[in-house]
Parts: C-alpha cells; structure tokens; sequence
C-alpha cells in the first residue's frame, strides 16, 4: 500500500510539473507578440500593442495580474501589472492588509509589527516612459516580465518569493503613441529621431513628471490613488533617460541637497540600493555609471513617496535618438557635469564610457541589470526593509516640532483654502476640524512630511560650484510653498490646542458670492457666460454680479487666443489645463495665423506663454523639421501683433517671453537682469515678495503684498506704461533660494503698457506656475477681462 501511495503521490508531482510547465510554454514571447526583437534598430511599439501583450500575459500565468486603472488625459488606457508567486497573487488582500499595517505604528505595536514583517513582502513599484522620448523603458518592462515570468533562476525565485511587483509600463499612454507615430512618420527622411512638433503629453509635456504633489493630471492621480495610496511601496523606481553625451546611466546616491522632511532611513536606504545598482553594472560589464552627481532629491513635486514612507529610485539612461542608434566621439563627451568629469575617473565614475556605438538594446541591457537589482535587493532585504518602512512611521508619528497647521476657517480665498486641503488629503494626510470652525493639521500621523514640506518655507542652501563660484543649480526649483502659492492663511503651531478635534474628509469654508478674492468665482464667472447671461463687476472691490447694478461696468465674456508655437512648451500646456480648468473658452493661436493679421476681428487677448525670445521669433531653423513645423513669429506676425494692439486688443506675455515683446513691439522698458551673471543674481524657481498697486484693474481681488513665481524672470526698469506689482527695497526672498536682491529692489515685476488703442500686458513670473499659483491666477484672470 505504501508503493502506491507513493506512486500516486509521484504521479500528482508529475502532473504539477507538466501543468506548470505548460503553464509557462503558454507564456508569449515578446517577439511573437511585436513581430520583432525587443529594442531592434528603429523599431518602437504602439501602446494599443503594450495593452493586449500584458492581458496576454495575465491570460498565460498566474504570477501577474494585470489592472486597467483608469484611462489617460486622452483616454487611453492606463495599465498596471502585479507580479509575485501564485500564491502571493492569489492572497494579494492579505499583503495590502500587511503593508496598511506597518505603514501606520498608532495601530500596530512592536510585537505586532514584528509578526507583520515576518509574514510580508517587499513592495516595489516600477514606473516607466513617464518622458515619452525615453522609450526604452517600457519595451524593458515588456522584456523583463516576460524572463521574470520564464526563467526559473535563483534571482528570479527569490524576487518572485520575497516582493510584490508592481509594473507600470508607461506613466504617459498618450506620449507612447504620440512619439511612436511621428518617429514611424518620419523613418528614413531627415528628421528620423527628432521629436515630436507637440507636448507628448498633452498639457504638461516634459513636466508630467513635476505633478506628484499637485495632482492634476489623471495619471498622476490614478497612480497615486490606486498604487502608492493603497499599497505603500518601500521602493518606488522610477526609469527615465538623459541626454547622449554623458554617462551611459546615473542612479543614487542623490547630489546634495536632500529635503530635510525626507527621513533619513529613506535618504540611506537610497544610497543603499543605488549603490547596489552601480556595483551590479559595474559587475556586469557595463560602463559609464555615474552616482551622486546631476540630480538631487530636494523638491517633492518629482516624486511622493519620499514623504511617504518609502524610496524614490531614479535611473537615467543616455539616451539614443528615439530607437535609431548613433556614434558617439570622444570629442563630443561632454568635459564637465553637474558633480563630476564625463572624461575622467573619479569616485563616483569609477569606469568612463568615452565613446562608441549606442543604440536602444544598450539603454533596454543596462536597464534590465538595473530592474532586476533592485528587485533582487528587496527579496534579499526583504526583513530590513519592512522593519525601516515601519521605524520611518514610527518616526513621524512621534514629531513634535511643529506641533501642527492651523488654517482659520476665515479666509481671503475660500475656494483656494479648499482646494489647498483637498491636495493634502489626497496625499493621506490627516485634517481634523476644531470647534470654532478651523482646520488642524497635526504632525503626529504617518504622513506629516509631505503636509510639513508643502506648509513650510523653504530654505535652499547656497551650494556653489567652488568656495566664491557661481551657483550649483539645483536640479529643478526651490520653492513649494503652498500657502504662499494659493494665499492661503496657514499658521505654524508650536504648542497643542484646546479642545476637542474630529477628523473630517471635506472642507467647505464660508463664500461670498461671485467675491473677486474667491478663486472659484472664475468658474461661476464662466458658467454665466457659457449659459448667454450678462456679466457686471464693481470695480472697486472686483466683485462680479450677473444681474446689473448702478455703477457696475459690464463684463463681456472675452475672446482667447493662446500663441502655440511648433517648438513645444510646456508653460503653454499648463496655460491651456488652468484656461479649461476655470471655464475660459480659447482659440489656439500659431504662426500662419498671427502672420495672416486681422486678429482683432477674432481676438480681444491673445497670450503668449513662458517661451525664449529665440523660440517665438524664430522657431525651427529650416531642414531641422519639416517645412510645416518651420519658423517662428518673424517680422510679419510682429507686425500683425502691433496692429492688432493698436486696433484695441490685449497682448499678455508671461515670463520670459515678456523680453520678445520689449524686443519686437518696441516697449519702453528695460530688463534690469539683462546680461547679470548667475554669480551676482539668482533666483532658479523661487517665491519672491511683491507690492501691488490695488488701486489697478489687474489687482482686483488681491491683497496689497503677494508672493510671486520667479523662475530667472525678467525684473523692469518701465519708461512708459504702469507697475502693476513692484518689487520692495528688502526682504524680498519669501522661500527658496536668492542671490542678488539688490538686483530687484524696487523694479517693476507686473506692468501695464498702453500701446494704441489698447495694451501690452508684462507679467515678469509665471502667474500660471504648474497649477498651483491660485492667488496668482487672479492677476492673469483680471488680465484676459481687463
């Protein structure tokens, strides 16, 4: 009897086998599904493609589970993939519950925790082609399930044993197909591995990737809101590409400066896998890996879960021109970059890459070795990194200086002061309500870093190159202030409040209808248009009415144009999301139509966006793009814009490209900051302090003192025209980083220029900044009504 037990017992063990080896024969290869090897020359996939190759792999395995999350801005759909054992897959709520525990120690104690980490798995969340140009990531997503998934390898047994991977092949669907179909379009002509004549995302572009604390695209939310809110990962790798002419690939350590809210069990644990990954390249065989150099982790809008209890990962990858290969001379490696040589050896570039040969399977070998060590440094790391991720709660939970936030429940702004709220509870921080009607953000919870950073001012070092030397820039900005940005009353607490408190999930505060100070009266504004009603508005206080009282001037709803140039700009797609965000009805606006003239019949305002003199008069040089995409403005859409003011119109430029107006419309005005040396002024994204003259059409609604976006912006000497918003003698820094206020003191930061019958308008700060500049909003809202 005991024979054939054993026979039946060898005979299930066969079946499993063969069930199992069947199972993963089934699993399609890369090849069969695309038609042709993963990162061949010039060969790239449509997301349509991506889609159907994941479902077929949810299909064949049951190791990964694939989830459409939601659909992107343009509606396509937006696609997660988790990956562990079938058994992990199976029990997945069971983990979520595990990884819900240990992200919050108020409910869980030691003893508890410990269970907890026994029993858990490292969480890894993988983003991808976030920068639609940086292909490479999301056909090495493609190619490292499909091993992860075949190949039964120590490595591979351990990840699939000991994380929980989750996969997104791309944070931008719509940028996949967008640089896709214009790289098939122009295969073997001239312009083969340019970049596309649009935003390859379709407001933020090259800035999808500054969202992750202001929300408002669907793929930062859906991300947010069904990956890192509910799964809490202990490592966030998020793999990106860089230019061609440096090293092959960066990861962490991070260059100084590093946010101090970011505990430092996370900043250490960075340096610990980014080393780990560096050392695995270099194992490899692959050159040109360069740490602790070019980017820094100071500025939460480049990534969220820094502040959430986990590590920002980043890889940059050089980078091909999209997937068609080049040459690269030593000649043309760069001498020097931020934090290191690209000719030279030094610490942190132990092996140069000084040229060659580099193509898209180069970038897809080096991002391969770089998925599958940090996910091999989880499994190994599983216990350490699950007992870190609950110290770094246990941590924040005890903070104690500040105590909290206070945000009165009387403010200036109402539907700024919400919508200030509503961001930081979809970032999971706790809002309670006290008695008399105010909101507490108290310190002590999980996620009282993100609440810290965004509520606080910031004060960036003053890192130079060398001791005397000019500024190290940072790698983004400085500033994140929210209360500055929306004008919202934010006070610190030091001590604890009296009272009872109760946690609430909505946060109305108390409006005066159509009041010019509200931010949402634009909106109301808009409805009243768009439904055929009239518009009136006092304008003494700004106040709007949509019925007619003596003394109040009619408003006509105004007709928008919005300057879209073939060099695309982000600042542009920003503008044309807040223009459709309020209600504002707009035209695109390109070259052939400004050059064609008689805008006035069409236009009351038209708005050029933060965009180099260079760009907007001159665009493309010819042969860099086809003949369509070619060119700027030039003398002849120059002239139509003079006419145009003459005839009455408005004409409303934003930051730099305030300097094309002073230049091509013959403005009265100098540019005090005009050929300053970084060494004497710098203001590389910062809050700046400003004076505005209330008294002005432009300023209604706003108090008398605002802080401004200043992003290297232009700073006026006027002789003609009107300061709208000047800049005071002192204290001009209200966060971030400035060098040179002297430069400032007391130049005109917001002007008004009569020119013809009707105005230019100078806006020397971005009044639109990311989304997130709502008292600013104002100034630019009164500019298209005005």
């Amino acid at each position: 009897m005991a024979g054939i037990g054993a026979a039946v017992k060898c005979r299930r063990l066969l079946i499993a086998v063969l069930a199992a080896s069947s199972l993963l024969a089934a699993v399609p290869s890369p090849e069969s599904h695309f038609k042709h090897p993963i990162g061949q020359d010039r060969t790239t996939l449509a997301w349509a493609d991506v889609v159907s190759y994941f479902q077929k792999l949810a299909q064949s395995s049951d190791r990964i589970r694939v989830e459409e999350l939601g659909k992107s801005v343009e509606g396509r759909p937006f696609l997660a993939a988790t990956i562990s054992s079938a058994d992990t897959i199976r029990n997945l709520d069971r983990y979520r519950r595990i990884q819900a525990g240990l992200a919050d120690p108020r409910r869980t104690s030691e003893a508890e925790a410990a269970k907890l980490i026994a029993a858990g798995k490292t969480v890894v969340l993988i983003t991808c082609a976030a920068h639609s140009t940086e292909i490479a990531s999301t056909h090495t997503a493609v190619e490292f399930v499909y091993k992860l998934l075949t190949e039964d390898t120590l490595k591979n047994r351990a990840i699939l044993e000991n994380t929980i991977l989750l996969l997104v092949p791309s944070l931008n669907p719509d940028g996949v197909d967008i640089v896709t179909n214009w790289y098939r379009k122009t295969l073997g002509t001239p312009f083969e591995g340019s970049t596309p004549p649009e935003l390859y995302h379709k407001y933020l572009g090259h800035d999808n990737n500054r969202d992750w604390y202001i929300f408002s695209q669907p793929e930062t939310r859906l991300t947010v809101s069904k990956l890192h809110n509910v799964w809490h990962p202990q490592i966030v790798y998020d793999v990106h590409q860089q230019g061609a002419f440096a090293s092959r690939m960066f990861v962490p350590p991070w260059l100084d400066p590093i946010d101090p809210n970011i505990d430092p069990i996370i900043a250490q644990g960075c340096n610990m896998i980014g080393a780990g990954m560096a050392a695995d390249l270099t194992a490899a065989g692959k050159t040109g890996i360069v740490i602790n150099a070019l980017y820094d982790s100071w500025t939460p809008a480049r990534h969220y879960q820094a502040y959430h209890g986990g590590m920002r990962i980043l890889s940059e990858s050089a980078s091909a021109r999209i997937a068609s290969p080049i040459t690269v001379k030593k000649e043309q490696i760069e001498t020097n970059a931020l934090g290191y040589g690209p000719r030279e050896r030094s610490w942190n570039y132990l092996e140069p890459w000084l040229g060659g040969e580099w193509r898209l399977r180069d970038i897809i070998d080096y991002q391969m070795i770089a998925f599958e060590s940090v996910l091999y440094q989880a499994a190994t790391k599983r216990t350490d990194l699950l007992r870190a991720f609950y110290r770094v709660g246990q941590r924040a939970i005890a903070r104690s200086a500040p105590w909290g936030f206070q945000i009165p429940a009387s403010q200036r702004d109402p539907g700024a002061a919400r919508k200030l709220l509503e961001t930081l509870a979809f970032g999971q921080v706790e809002i309670q309500k006290a008695e008399n009607g105010d909101y507490l953000i108290l310190m002590q919870q999980p996620y009282s870093a993100f609440a810290k950073t965004l509520l606080e001012r910031q004060h960036y070092p003053d890192l130079r190159v060398y001791p005397g030397g000019p500024p190290r820039r940072p790698y983004d900005v400085t500033a994140q202030t929210l209360p500055l940005l929306f004008g919202v009353d934010v006070q610190t607490l030091e001590m604890p409040v009296p009272g009872a408190l109760r946690t609430v999930q909505s946060f109305p505060f108390a409006a005066k209808p159509l009041a010019a100070a509200d931010s949402d009266t634009w909106r109301a504004v808009n409805r009243i248009w768009k439904s055929g009603a009239s518009v009136w508005r006092e304008m003494k206080s700004g106040d709007f009415s949509a019925k007619r009282a003596p003394g109040w001037k009619e408003i006509p709803k105004p007709r928008i144009g919005l300057y879209k140039s073939y060099m695309p700009a982000m600042d542009e797609g920003w503008t044309r999301w807040i223009l459709e965000q309020f209600g504002f009805a707009y035209s695109s606006v390109d070259n052939r139509l400004l050059q064609a003239g008689q805008l006035r019949s069409r236009f009351d305002a038209i708005v050029f966006p933060d965009e180099s003199t260079a760009m907007l008069t001159n665009g493309y040089r010819k042969g860099a793009m086809p003949e369509e995409f070619s060119g700027g403005i030039g003398e002849q859409g120059a002239e139509a814009l003079k006419q145009f003011a003459a005839a009455g119109g408005k004409l409303i430029f934003l930051n730099h490209s305030c300097e094309y107006a002073a230049a091509s419309l013959n403005i009265k005005v100098r540019n005090v900051l005009s050929g300053v040396s970084n060494r004497d002024f710098y203001s590389p994204g910062s809050l700046l302090n400003v004076a505005l003259d209330t008294r002005h059409p432009l300023a209604l609604g706003l108090p008398k003192e605002i802080a401004i976006w200043s992003e290297g912006s232009p700073a006026w000497e006027a002789n003609d025209g009107q300061v709208v918003a000047r800049y005071p003698q002192a204290k001009l820094l209200a966060s971030g980083w400035l060098l040179g206020e002297s430069y400032l003191a007391g130049r005109g930061a917001l002007l008004d220029v009569p020119m013809g019958q009707g105005r230019v308008i100078l806006f020397g700060m971005r009044p639109q900044y990311r989304a997130q500049s709502y008292q600013a909003f104002k100034l630019f809202f009164n500019a298209l009504v005005y």
